[in-house]
């Protein structure tokens, strides 16, 4: 499928250019790297760098944000931008034409609607800028996926989104009946859209988003003693709830004449599906796991018009948790061995400047893995810890894989595939371990102070706070 490039928009904004970039890291003194006892990684939804930080785009020396042709949007407004796997095809052929979207009742669209950046006159998304200021901040973060949410968190769950490892195809969408129940234990009619390495959503009938393969937490659990795992999400049937479309983690059973996941992680606690704000009273009770993921509720996501604005407090609350606990009982103080990543499953359909980095112009025939389907544009990609040198803005190739390869490096796991190489160079983890493992973000021989994060929400009104619960979005 060949993806050209149209001229410049009447924006005035630089358009994209499938065209190679040199890239290197803004120097950090070398140190020997720390292993970590807890990784935690924070999902947020739908944004690029270019409308999460465009308020402030030249916040701090080196970060690459677009300067000009965008104009404000609050956080929490009205409008949705179309972002499925054709629209990333549009955006990226177009320059970023419009996109269909929806809204609320009496929503006024502006006329570019993708074209926008987070209005933070208010303070709104102060948090993030505050976190990449003090710790680190990724200049070329992108999502492994060419599509919205369901896919994205297979990737970032398993580091792929291909029904089973000896399949050529990827699931690319959502799902396709609505009541967005996703995963094993969804109604029999539910569907997902396959996509071939050409690009196609149409050579393959859709199919049941159940998958069978190797996920990370399949490598935690083979340690011995197994490391620990949570996940953390809104509502059992979400499209953001990963584990619920893996048969052998589900394990999908009818409780009470409904069908559910009925799997050991389903009932000894591994998965939180109703309550995300349980990571923050773990970490005060010190019952953090060694690999946690943390999704919001559709308040909380940043999903536009689904969001309340509270996304940035949210995010700043775990982190100011982590970095604020007392010593455990065993002495233990989880600022000294945690790190956070934070960062949104997809673009949104938000306009960002920098091209993906390995977009597949003309696919190999056969295709090889990825053919079709990889890379997407950018997302932000912050990274706290002690070890993190403050205002550290980082130049590297990243995207999901590369979070996965650092959990499997700093625990010393192996790849999710294994060591056959038939199966090995099926997962992003694998294909990441040439971008390295994020080590430049942990540099500091020793570690340094917490520096808290101001926000107007802390965790105690995440706790107490009544919500939903509902998934964040269908998109």
């Amino acid at each position: 499928m060949a993806r050209a490039h149209a001229a410049s928009t009447s924006t005035g904004i630089r358009p994209l250019a499938l065209t190679a970039f040199g890239l290197s890291c803004l120097a950090a003194p070398a140190q020997s790297a720390p292993t970590f006892a807890h990784i935690v990684i924070v999902f947020q939804e739908n944004r690029t760098p270019d409308n999460i930080f465009g308020s402030n785009p030249t916040f701090e020396p080196g970060v690459d944000i677009a300067t000009s042709g965008l104009t404000p949007e609050p956080l929490d407004g009205c409008y949705d931008i179309s972002h499925s796997h054709a629209s990333f095809e549009d955006a990226l052929n177009s320059g970023f034409a419009a996109e269909p979207t929806s809204h609320k009742k009496g929503c006024t669209l502006p006329s570019s609607p993708q074209f926008k950046y987070v209005d933070n006159s208010t303070g709104t998304v102060q948090p993030y800028f505050d976190i990449a200021t003090n710790y680190g901040f990724a200049n070329r973060m992108f999502q492994t996926n060419e599509g919205p949410s369901f896919p994205a968190h297979q990737f970032i769950f398993g580091g792929t989104s291909q029904p089973s490892v000896d399949s050529p195809l990827f699931a690319a969408e959502n799902m396709s009946v609505k009541g967005d129940v996703a995963g094993c234990a969804a109604a029999s009619g539910q569907r997902v859209k396959l996509i071939d390495g050409y690009g196609s959503e149409t050579s393959n009938a859709p199919i049941f988003p159940c998958f069978e393969h190797n996920t990370l937490v399949d490598l935690l659990g083979a340690t011995t003693p197994p490391i620990t795992w949570r996940y953390y999400a809104p509502n059992p049937g979400s499209i953001w709830l990963a584990p619920n479309a893996i048969q052998h983690i589900c394990q999908p059973g009818t409780v009470k004449k409904k069908l559910q996941c009925t799997g050991p992680d389903w009932t000894n606690g591994d998965i939180v599906a109703n309550n995300p704000a349980q990571v923050l009273t773990d970490i005060s009770n010190c019952n953090l796991q060694g690999v946690s993921w943390v999704i919001p509720t559709a308040e909380e996501s940043d999903h536009a018009s689904i969001n309340n604005g509270t996304g940035p407090a949210w995010v700043a609350s775990i982190v100011n948790a982590i970095g604020q606990q007392a010593a455990c009982p065993n002495g233990e103080t989880y600022w000294n061995d945690t790190a956070i990543i934070i960062s949104w499953d997809d673009w949104g359909g938000w306009y960002d400047h920098v091209p993906p980095f390995a977009v597949n112009v003309q696919p190999t025939d056969p295709p090889a893995w990825g053919d079709g389907y990889t890379y997407g544009f950018r997302v932000p990609m912050l990274v706290v810890s002690a070890y993190t040198p403050p205002g550290y803005v980082n130049n590297k190739v990243h995207d999901f894989g590369s979070i996965l390869y650092f959990i499997e490096h700093n625990f010393g796991l192996g790849f999710i595939g294994g060591s056959d190489m038939s199966t090995y160079g099926q997962y992003a983890d694998y294909h990441a371990r040439s971008r390295g493992w994020l080590s430049e973000f942990f540099t500091r021989g020793t570690p340094r102070s917490f520096v808290a994060i101001p926000a107007r929400y802390n965790a105690r009104y995440f706790i107490q706070a009544p919500h939903s619960m509902a998934g964040p979005d269908n998109d």
